[in-house]
């Protein structure tokens, strides 16, 4: 498998959960309670599964990866990618934030939460696009087979090593029983 459809797959999983938190958001907004344990796992999917393990891939091996084969991050791509990236860690914090207010105040804090929530997957659906379309297939382009293999492995290393074994599993089993609550 290509490095570059390892995290097109990735993308899938993200998308399902951007999906599931914009339900979240519509509820949240019209005063319905949610579970603050769901919103919890949620902020843990898209820290850890998003952020650390997939945006990880990206920042420490595939950007630079593209920037050696000549794709500048200063003005080009990568560095748009690098930006967005900490945009939608910014509105991570403020759903967090949020969170820990609504466990004691209820729904006026679950609008802030819907607020960041619906700012991020806004930011994420049109960042998961331009990767897809876009820097990927640049990728697909400037780097060989080997490099990709080679990326590959680092990314199996990578998802190991940052959210340990059998978390991804974990995962994709939160994203089904979430789904079944919030996708009906």
């Amino acid at each position: 498998m290509k490095a570059t459809a390892q995290l097109k797959a990735e993308h899938e999983g993200i998308t399902l959960m951007l999906q599931i938190l914009e339900n979240v958001s519509r509820r949240l907004e019209s005063g319905e309670q949610v579970d603050p344990a769901h919103l919890e796992k949620i902020i843990e999917f898209i820290r850890v599964f998003a952020d650390r393990c997939h945006h990880g891939k990206e920042e420490d091996l595939l950007f630079p990866a593209l920037e050696a084969a000549g794709i500048p991050k200063e003005g080009g791509p990568v560095g748009i990618m690098l930006l967005e990236h900490d945009e939608g860690r910014k509105h991570v914090r403020g759903m967090a934030d949020a969170l820990a207010r609504y466990r004691d105040a209820g729904a006026p804090a679950g609008r802030d939460f819907a607020t960041h929530a619906r700012e991020y997957v806004a930011l994420l659906s049109e960042h998961i696009e331009k990767e897809n379309q876009v820097l990927y297939e640049m990728a697909d382009s400037v780097l060989s087979e080997s490099k990709q293999d080679e990326l590959f492995e680092q990314f199996e290393r990578i998802e190991e090593e940052r959210i340990g074994h059998g978390k991804h599993e974990e995962f994709h089993r939160l994203l089904e029983e979430l789904a079944r609550i919030y996708l009906k």
